[in-house]
């Protein structure tokens, strides 16, 4: 039986495997193979507070290898200059030994599948994700066996089958690992270990969690035009090759869609999504012109995401975590060396709660002169509602999601789809909380606020724009949302006495209201039970309408938080 995963913390620290992105020419392939981390390694002293391109604002983020290993404990593997995929690595008296010993579950390992097919050390020759595949699987065997003996040495009742592990996946990386987890034909059958071909479990059904950066999930685009199929190579980004190699069936032409088999549960795979097209500097800059807007130079927002229909709801679609960061693919403003990227990777595998965020639109209310265009004169209205999110811990400088409309990453909606009852819900993101990463580990509780926004749109009378009345900027609806969790722990200290309940307490930032002794707003609060925490639990909290103005226009919505514990 596989272990709990909350009751031993020992477990929650399964080994963390890399998958890296795409290396275009020999070159890169040759500067990947000379990297021990394939990148993962690489830190950032700056990052962009705004999308303008005035002078960043320096904040020295390590890497994720460094901050995993100082605060998480976790080693890269690599012993006598050998990686655990060198036959050298079980063979030999030297071999004999790392067998015996074994590697420890909380470790960093490379998929280095660029190796072979560098000129440094291969025949510089790319090959396709398949390959790709099949040996992040064998790696993955190989890494479960090596695991044994630190394992057993903490449970003696350790079994393979209770090995579980990280897939951590960049760009391209992200394709290999579903290649791996979708398409059974690329299951892992036989792996080479102590010199001989030894038959081995499948390892499909050994992954805990997926997190995706940047990843074209839904394949890559110029011009709006998906990347053609005869080009080599960059044909690994075609929808009509993806299906293949992913075993997928495309839902309305899109790739980007879970199965519902999968494992681990689409629930668990999380899509980290960058937004700063203007930072990527490759081939001049030539990639973000031709892919556009709504971009991180490469990766549209909308191929970023990953998708997939209920399984008691199958008609019911829904997306799988996600954040999103003004970050650009890669580079020194890039999204895997940066600290928001980062602080949703610790989160999303180490967390104890998930919220996910959605806005519930009931209905818009058009300025009075544009009404009247629609009431009196019979003419049609259009209009796009630009919906921003910011969700940032106490604290901190950074943010955990940040969708913004100068930054081209806003959630939109039409007038008409608003008018016509057909508008869906906006799933704006996903926050992992960690109690351990409070700001002051004295004061109870974890903090964050949710600042919504929601931007007067441009107004379109019979296609035409409305001038009369239009301020540019003007938002229908702007205010921060500060939320408190606390745990029965938490709340116990709180109350000063015992309790099993789980207290949530939240208040508008700006909107007016009561004042407590301590000269805070008094909040709202909701207390629920362990056991109720175990499903979903929903909280709706509206946006009020004493804070909007009738001639920029209203909105009837609210912010619904979708909530429960998370392992």
């Amino acid at each position: 039986m596989v272990k709990d995963a909350i009751s031993n913390s020992q477990y929650r620290r399964y080994p963390i495997i890399y998958v890296r992105g795409f290396a275009f020419t020999a070159e890169e392939r040759d500067d990947t193979a000379a990297d021990p981390y394939c990148g993962f390694n690489i830190g950032s002293s700056v990052y962009r507070a705004s999308p303008t391109k005035d002078r960043p604002r320096t904040y020295m983020f390590e890497s994720p290898v460094v901050r995993l290993a100082n605060e998480y404990g976790y080693n890269v593997i690599y012993q006598d200059g050998m990686s655990v995929m060198d036959p050298a690595f079980t063979t030999g008296e030297d071999g004999v030994k790392n067998v015996k010993e074994g590697i420890p579950p909380y470790s960093i390992v490379i998929h280095r599948f660029f190796d072979s097919r560098s000129n440094l050390l291969g025949n510089g020759k790319p090959s396709n994700i398949d390959d790709y595949a099949k040996e992040l699987g064998t790696l993955i065997a190989t890494v479960r066996r090596l695991v044994r003996p630190r394992a057993q040495a903490i449970d003696p009742t350790y079994e393979d089958e209770d090995f579980r592990c990280y897939l951590v996946a960049h760009s391209m990386g992200g394709l290999v690992v579903r290649a791996l987890l979708e398409n059974a034909a690329n299951e892992v059958e036989h792996i080479e270990f102590e010199g001989e071909r030894v038959p081995v479990e499948p390892v499909r059904g050994c992954v805990a969690k997926v997190f995706t950066y940047a990843t074209p999930h839904n394949g890559i685009e110029f011009a709006s035009l998906n990347v053609p199929a005869f080009l080599n190579d960059i044909n690994k980004f075609n929808r009509n090759v993806m299906r293949e190699y992913l075993d997928n069936v495309p839902i309305n032409g899109n790739v980007n869609y879970l199965p519902a088999d999968i494992s681990p549960p689409a629930t668990h795979w999380f899509t980290m999504v960058g937004t700063n097209r203007l930072d990527y500097d490759v081939l001049l800059g030539a990639s973000r012109t031709f892919v556009g807007r709504g971009s991180d130079g490469l990766v549209r927002i909308d191929n970023a995401t990953l998708w997939y229909n209920k399984p008691d709801e199958p008609d019911q679609t829904m997306p799988v975590a996600c954040a999103y960061a003004y970050r650009a693919h890669s580079g020194p403003f890039g999204i895997v060396n940066s600290v928001e990227a980062y602080q949703n990777l610790v989160r999303f595998l180490f967390g104890n709660f998930r919220v996910d965020l959605w806005l519930d639109i009931e209905s818009a209310t058009l300025p009075a002169d544009v009404l009247k265009q629609e009431t009196v004169h019979r003419r049609r209205v259009d209009a796009i509602y630009q919906i921003e999110l910011v969700a940032s811990p106490r604290g901190k400088p950074w943010a955990l999601s940040r969708r913004k409309a100068e930054e081209d990453s806003p959630a939109c909606r039409t007038y008409q789809e608003i008018r016509n009852n057909a508008c869906d819900p906006v799933h704006l993101s996903t926050v992992f909380l960690m109690s351990t990463q409070r700001v002051n580990q004295s004061r109870p509780g974890v903090s964050y606020a949710v600042t919504i926004g929601v931007k007067a749109p441009d107004y379109e009378v019979d296609r035409s724009f409305w001038k009369d009345g239009h301020y540019e900027g003007v938002s229908i609806f702007r205010d921060s949302l500060v939320v408190t969790l606390y745990d029965p722990t938490d709340h116990t200290e709180l109350l000063g006495q015992p309790t099993k309940e789980w207290l949530l307490e939240y208040y508008w930032l700006q909107r007016k209201c009561q004042v407590g002794p301590d000269g805070n707003p008094v909040a709202e609060q909701c207390r629920f039970t362990p056991h109720s925490l175990d499903m979903p639990i929903t909280l709706r909290v509206p946006l009020y309408q004493d804070g909007m103005n009738e001639s920029s226009g209203q909105i009837k919505a609210t912010l619904r938080m979708e909530a429960k514990k998370w392992d």
